[in-house]
């Protein structure tokens, strides 16, 4: 039977966002953290600081050998 494998420091934890069409438009954070309740706020611009129009967008959550993927909704 697997085990849960315990997510301390040395996992690198990412955070990116995606256009409909698989484009990346911001990485939010990609680094090494500890395990526990993370929170971030996007504020509507690229990588480069550009603002982003309104409309539907994919979000992952990557953190070691786990990996979420969902849609927002961006509205201005």
């Amino acid at each position: 039977r697997d085990q849960p494998r315990s997510r301390g420091l040395g996992d690198v934890y990412k955070r990116q966002i995606y256009d409909m069409i698989g484009n990346k438009v911001r990485t939010l954070v990609s680094q090494a953290q500890n395990a526990g309740t993370k929170s971030y706020q996007w504020n509507a611009t690229n990588d480069l600081g550009q603002s982003v129009s309104a409309g539907m967008y994919i979000y992952t959550i990557q953190a070691g050998d786990f990996r979420l993927t969902k849609k927002m909704v961006l509205l201005k």
